[in-house]
């Protein structure tokens, strides 16, 4: 806690000065609006006190006569009292004071300010902190021959708080324990809502959070019970593509997938959810929010696994080559020891037509096929196929020279996990795969046919979305290899398509 206190004392404090600020102006408007009421009732009460004292014949005579004019104390003593008014003075028409007990003495001037009761009109104000009324007397002839002032003072602002209607001082108080009352419950909600938590902390804990959600290598995405996006990080919007006005949109109106809506949504559920997005392999785990037993959104993170994908994809294909190599390191000491019998028992015409039917077998891959990365994939791929009772073999029609570095590599991803499929596909029954590459202008076009019983036609289209597998009783990572084909085509500008033709065909089209 601070100097200043916590955060719920400074609203406090804040809050009860507001309402006794308001209350004040509130007293103070209402004293404002009595005193102006005070002034014209006691206004009207004092011109009329002052008329009946101005039309008393006896105090015409008495001012038309000097020597009569010690009869005019009686008449303003008697015009006081019965009025309750605080003096009532008699004055000659030359504002001289003739009539004691009073603010001035006798013989003193009268103070009539913008009175215009010597010109012959009645006038009502306030001089000298009273309610004032001046009012003529005139003669028998209509000459002004004096002046009648009737006055009454004016409550000070404290009198007037204090003569305020008891309704009135009941509701300002009524009105202040209501005020304090709310703010101490506001209060109370306050530092409920914060958790007790100072402005500085509060502010630490953003700025902690800020830098957590930027600084991590794995993307989070936060999203409320409706699905709408509450926070995202840099490595996320850069993964997923999100616009920069992602926050608060629902990921229902943002340009995603099927797949990758299902597992924001918590549609897909477990854990490492694969999915395909911008050409990028992502894993994503959703992981639903509770307070207090109620869900308040969910939290995703996802990883970027496309490097990952890639070196295994490569792995496995070094895998395959080096158990081919084994086998034919195995097959050619058994043709060593047959080559090594012939020559023992003189069959050389044996011999060499062995080794010209060997170099004939082993140099059907090489024909077409001069990209090393290829090449060595299709030999891979041919020993995997063997052991598993498929026959793969290439089109005579491939053609493949040396190409860059990057359309190699989506080469081997798109022609693994095409002659995979079509492996996968004939398994077991004895079938055969048939491989075709070539150049085309532009582009490499690759094809994968096989003789099992094809793609049923509902289904063309779904074989290449991510997540889309025939084989729902295995586990694993299912339906991503034609998904991550199918990306890698459209990348690269190109496209790929499947078909049956005494079993399924397979093509691909990559541009250089």
């Amino acid at each position: 806690m601070g100097v200043r206190g916590t955060l719920a004392r400074q609203l406090l404090a804040w809050q009860l000065v507001v309402v006794v600020a308001l209350l004040c102006a509130v007293g103070a408007l209402s004293v404002v609006q009595a005193r102006a009421n005070f002034a014209t009732t006691e206004g009207r009460r004092m011109q009329s006190v002052a008329e009946d004292v101005a039309t008393t014949a006896g105090v015409r005579a008495a001012l038309a006569d000097p020597a009569r004019q010690d009869a005019l104390a009686p008449f303003a003593e008697s015009g006081r009292s019965l009025s309750g008014a605080s003096y009532v003075v008699i004055a000659d028409a030359s504002r001289r004071v003739m009539t004691p007990p009073g603010p001035l003495r006798v013989g003193e001037p009268l103070d009539v300010g913008p009175s215009t009761a010597l010109g012959g009109r009645s006038w009502v104000g306030e001089l000298d902190g009273a309610i004032v009324a001046h009012v003529p007397v005139m003669s028998d002839g209509g000459e002004v021959i004096g002046v009648v002032a009737a006055g009454e003072e004016s409550p000070g602002f404290f009198e007037g708080v204090l003569d305020s209607p008891g309704d009135a001082l009941r509701l300002l108080g009524i009105a202040l324990a209501i005020g304090v009352v709310g703010s101490l419950l506001l209060t109370r909600r306050v530092e409920k809502q914060t958790l007790g938590l100072e402005p500085r902390e509060i502010t630490e804990l953003v700025e902690h959070r800020e830098a957590l959600l930027h600084g991590t290598g794995e993307g989070v995405v936060g999203l409320d019970p409706q699905h709408r996006i509450t926070l995202a990080n840099d490595h996320a919007r850069t993964s997923l593509g999100l616009p920069a006005d992602c926050v608060g949109r629902a990921v229902a109106d943002l340009d995603f997938e099927d797949r990758l809506l299902d597992v924001l949504t918590g549609r897909a559920a477990g854990a490492d959810q694969v999915v395909l997005r911008g050409g990028s392999v992502l894993t994503m785990n959703r992981t639903p929010i509770a307070v207090r037993g109620v869900e308040v959104g969910s939290v995703v993170t996802l990883r970027d696994r496309t490097e990952l994908m890639g070196l295994r994809n490569e792995l496995d294909a070094n895998r395959h080559a080096t158990d081919t190599l084994r086998a034919q390191a195995h097959e050619f000491g058994n043709r060593l020891h047959t080559i090594s019998g012939l020559i023992e028992l003189g069959e050389y015409d044996e011999v060499r037509g062995f080794v010209s039917r060997i170099g004939s077998a082993q140099g059907r891959w090489e024909v077409g096929v001069e990209d090393f990365a290829v090449g060595a994939l299709l030999v891979a791929k041919a020993g995997l196929a063997a052991e598993r009772g498929v026959g793969l073999r290439m089109d005579p029609g491939s053609r493949l020279g040396v190409v860059d570095g990057g359309l190699s590599t989506d080469l081997v991803t798109v022609v693994g996990n095409l002659v995979d499929n079509a492996v996968d596909a004939v398994a077991g029954s004895g079938g055969w795969v048939e491989v075709l590459v070539r150049e085309e202008g532009e582009e490499v076009l690759v094809v994968v046919r096989d003789s099992g019983p094809g793609v049923a036609p509902g289904i063309v289209e779904e074989v290449f979305r991510n997540g889309f597998t025939t084989k729902a009783a295995e586990e694993g990572e299912r339906g991503l290899g034609l998904a991550l084909t199918r990306q890698i085509c459209l990348r690269r500008g190109g496209v790929v398509g499947v078909r049956n033709e005494e079993g399924a065909v397979f093509t691909a089209r990559l541009p250089w």
